[in-house]
């Protein structure tokens, strides 16, 4: 029975998009360099600046990335890969979970747990009524085609890789 309800789920048709190159890649770095000279503030705490050691390299790296949820009691931060599991950030936090997290000039150190694709389902359900525009821009550049329900978010979720930050600490770092 259930492989006969898996045959005809349908299944959406996963493109990652390619990763930002020339132009792109430094338009989409520019947050970083704002952060560097203290207007991270700017941002808000929707694209916080995520510090994480390079796999191979061993070096502190950064990437600006927006959050899908937010929770300030629980010290923690919900992340979508949009480019995948591909992408050095997540491949990075696969092989060294403990990261800081940046927002404003305030730094949080942060371990990071891998959603599952239910878990991810549910955290695209959530965001999507909050986030209607981002939340079909962000399935549109995947690939995915969704008819703007919270179900179809949750199908789509299903098939992208979420990452939840938590605090180390409960205090953030000086």
């Amino acid at each position: 029975m259930m492989a006969e309800q898996r045959a005809t789920d349908p299944q959406p048709a996963v493109r990652r998009p390619q990763l930002p190159h020339r132009w792109r890649r430094r338009l989409a770095r520019l947050p970083i360099g704002l952060y560097r000279v203290g207007l991270g503030y700017l941002f808000g705490k929707r694209l916080p600046l995520l510090h994480h050691i390079g796999r191979a390299s061993g070096l502190d790296q950064r990437v600006v990335l927006e959050v899908v949820s937010h929770d300030p009691e629980q010290s923690s931060w919900t992340i979508a890969s949009g480019f995948g599991t591909g992408s050095a950030w997540y491949q990075n936090l696969r092989k060294t979970p403990k990261t800081m997290v940046q927002v404003g000039n305030r730094l949080h150190a942060l371990t990071a747990h891998f959603l599952t694709e239910a878990e991810g389902g549910e955290a695209m359900a959530r965001y999507a009524p909050l986030h209607s525009r981002a939340a079909r821009r962000l399935c549109a550049f995947i690939g995915f085609d969704v008819d703007g329900s919270v179900e179809s978010y949750r199908r789509a979720g299903h098939h992208i890789p979420f990452v939840c930050l938590d605090a180390a600490s409960d205090r953030p770092l000086p």
